[in-house]
Formats: C-alpha cells, sequence, structure tokens
C-alpha cells in the first residue's frame, strides 16, 4: 500500500480542529448555555459538522451525514463521538441560537488577532477600520428582499451581512444581520470605535448625528457625500499644483446637511477627480490635517472589504444553506467565518505564498487524507506517494544486481 512522504497520524480535518481554542469554545458554550436540553448533539458535535460543510462545500444536510459517516473512523481523532442524522443536525440549526458560534468566532479572532498577517504593506494604513455590508440571496424569503416583486411572483429573500474589518488584516472583527431590504444607516446605531482609529465606509452609511458622536470621540471617518446633500462653505484651502496633479480639484470646509434637517456636521469636502475611472468623486471626512489626495487613497482602501466578500462567497459554503429559518442561515455564516478565519491562520503560518481560493480547495480536496497541511503546503511537489517493492520486485531487483 502506498504511503505519503508527508503522512501524519491524523487527517487535515483534525490539524484544522486543533487550532480551535477549547477553552475558549468551552466558555462560549457555558456562557450560552448552549448545550441544554441536548443529550448528544452537543454544541462542539454541532460546531464540527457545520465547520465539515465549510471545508467540504455540502449543499445539503444529507451529503453532511453521510460524508461524515463515511469517515466516521477518521473523525475519531476529531473527538467526535456521534454523528448526527439529518433531522438531528437540521433540528439544531433550527433550535440552538446562533449567538453561541459568534461568540466562538469573536473569541477565536481575539485569540489570533496578533498573529494574522497584514494584508495590507503599507503601515500608514493600519488603523483603518472598513464597513460595509453585502447581500447574500436565499432560496425563498425568509428575510424580505431588496427591489420589486419578479413577474413570476416568486421573491428570493435575501439576507444583508454588515462587516467591519481591520483594513490590515482583512477578516471581520464585527458581523451583524439584516433583511436584504433593510437600510444600511441602521448598523451605526450603537457602534463604536476605538479613539484615533479611522472609519471608511460608502455613502448609504449616511447619520451626520453619528458622524458628531464620533467626532466628540475622537474617531476620525471618510465617506463620499450624497448628491442630494446640501451645504455651505465656511472656508476654501489653497489646493497645490501637486495636489491637482493628484487629481484633487477643490478642498472646501463646510457645514453640511439636507433639507428640512436640523442635524448638520462640520466636515472637509474634497472634489476629486479620478484618473483612471474617469470620473469626480466627492469626499467628506472631519479631519482637517490630511494632505486632500490623501483623502481619496484612504478611501480607495475601501475596497479591501470588497474582496473579503469576495473571497467568502466564492471558498466558502454560502450559496445553499442547511435550513431554511433565521436562525439556521446565521449559523451556517458564523461558521463559514470560522472556517475563513481558520484557513487565514494556516495561511499565516506557511511561508509560501498561496493563493487563498488555491488553499481552500487544496484543504477541500485533502480534508480526510492523512498528510501533514503545513508540510505539504510549504511544498506540495514532494508529496509523493512511496509504494514498498513487491516480493516480485524485490526478486528482480536481487537477480539483476
Amino acid at each position: 500500500m502506498g504511503k505519503s512522504t508527508f503522512f501524519t497520524g491524523q487527517p487535515i480535518f483534525t490539524q484544522l480542529l486543533s487550532l480551535l481554542n477549547k477553552s475558549a469554545v468551552a466558555r462560549a458554550i457555558k456562557e450560552c448555555k448552549s448545550d441544554r436540553y441536548y443529550k448528544k448533539l452537543d454544541t462542539y458535535h454541532h460546531l464540527v459538522s457545520m465547520l465539515y460543510t465549510s471545508f467540504q462545500h455540502c449543499t445539503g444536510l444529507r451529503e453532511v451525514v453521510t460524508g461524515m459517516q463515511a469517515c466516521e473512523g477518521k473523525l475519531q481523532s476529531t473527538g467526535i463521538r456521534y454523528l448526527p442524522p439529518r433531522s438531528t443536525l437540521g433540528d439544531a440549526n433550527k433550535d440552538r441560537s446562533y449567538v453561541v458560534f459568534e461568540k466562538i468566532y469573536l473569541q477565536l479572532y481575539y485569540s489570533y488577532k496578533d498573529f494574522l498577517p497584514d494584508s495590507r504593506k503599507n503601515k500608514r494604513f493600519k488603523g483603518l477600520i472598513l464597513l460595509d455590508s453585502t447581500t447574500i440571496s436565499l432560496f425563498k424569503e425568509i428575510l424580505k428582499a431588496a427591489g420589486p416583486t419578479p413577474l413570476n411572483g416568486k421573491r428570493k429573500g435575501g439576507i444583508k451581512v454588515h462587516m467591519a474589518t481591520w483594513a490590515h488584516e482583512g477578516v471581520p472583527f464585527l458581523a451583524q444581520f439584516d433583511s436584504g431590504a433593510s437600510a444600511d444607516v441602521k448598523v451605526l446605531k450603537n457602534l463604536q470605535f476605538p479613539k484615533g482609529s479611522v472609519a471608511v465606509f460608502d455613502k448609504a452609511f449616511r447619520s451626520f448625528k453619528k458622524y458628531n458622536e464620533w467626532t466628540r470621540d475622537g474617531v476620525f471617518w471618510v465617506t463620499r457625500s450624497r448628491i442630494d446633500a446640501v451645504y455651505d462653505v465656511l472656508k476654501n484651502a489653497p489646493v497645490s499644483k501637486y495636489q491637482k496633479a493628484r487629481g484633487v480639484i477643490s478642498d472646501q470646509t463646510v457645514l453640511l446637511g439636507f433639507k428640512g434637517k436640523k442635524e448638520k456636521v462640520k466636515c472637509r469636502l474634497i472634489k476629486y477627480y479620478d484618473n483612471e475611472k474617469l470620473r469626480e468623486f466627492t469626499f467628506i471626512t472631519n479631519n482637517f490635517k490630511w494632505k486632500a489626495a490623501s483623502v481619496a487613497d484612504i478611501y480607495r482602501q475601501r475596497w479591501g472589504i470588497e474582496l473579503l466578500f469576495k473571497r467568502l462567497k466564492q471558498n466558502m459554503q454560502l450559496q445553499y444553506f442547511l435550513g431554511d429559518s433565521e436562525n439556521a442561515i446565521k449559523i451556517q455564516i458564523y461558521c463559514s467565518l470560522i472556517a475563513d478565519l481558520i484557513l487565514n491562520i494556516i495561511k499565516a503560518k506557511i511561508k509560501r505564498a498561496w493563493a487563498f481560493s488555491t488553499l481552500a480547495s487544496l484543504v477541500r480536496l485533502h480534508l480526510m487524507n492523512y498528510t501533514d497541511l503545513l508540510r505539504f503546503l510549504e511544498n506540495p511537489e514532494k508529496a509523493k506517494i512511496y509504494n514498498p517493492p513487491t516480493d516480485h520486485q524485490q526478486l528482480h531487483l536481487s537477480l539483476s544486481g
């Protein structure tokens, strides 16, 4: 029988699960009392089943259950002592609160926060917080979707996921959910950021009340002005030839508001022409010290969270959900975030630069193989299968010698 040169005693799935902080997981379970009323499918078994779903890209409960049953012996090393039937796993997704999986994700994030690699080479962007939302389509209208009803009268739901991430980390430290038809501005109400940080977001997150609150708290913000905003110019700042060459048209201090609204915000309004996109942008910020062109550079970093959304949708199982309840959908999203974070930790552990999609594909293909994952990823070309010679081959070799 063949044997890999990178053979190890545990399958790759077990090696990935070893990155879970077991004490943190146990603490989250205890805080949420999520094992109450469950005899066999406790939270840990539930978590492992959902991580198997994410890594293996299972599209339904049958795939999860039969896939795990086929690997029952290999799953012993994960601490699994019970393989749930479809109905039990489906009921757990419906009834066990998603909050425990949220806590597990956040505790895992803070455990490895300092270990995550910088995803931006430029250190001056290290204090940036990127805020945005993405909508995940659902197979039926569990949560109200945005837009008009189709001609056939059948509407598909959508769940809007608001995320915030430090620009240099590339993984979210905050995730909140709402229906696809909800306004982005709702998420700002209870959002607090550290003093001195810089929040970057698009113009859908419009709340002058929150902008003023952040300014009082020492939090900087950069966004784009809406076309229906009105303002009074308080001061015109001179624009140097260098700034003009970089695309800056004007730099003004304004009192910004909306018709019929009392709340106004004193801010800096910068008009900027992008030579690549051949269009004009209007940025607003509460920082009056940055160079005007730097404000445009800072807003450009917002693309990082779009890459995060793209990575999650392409590499995690967010096209098919294992339940038709809001709770089940939130559980699957949080378990996808846990799986994504684990892969980012693996990516940080190795010297070889892998595209995230390639790394995720290799893990999925070899999930139950007894291969040393880190050694394999460092040099997969050496992961050959060694076949000991048969008795006939040994005889032939001895005679030819």
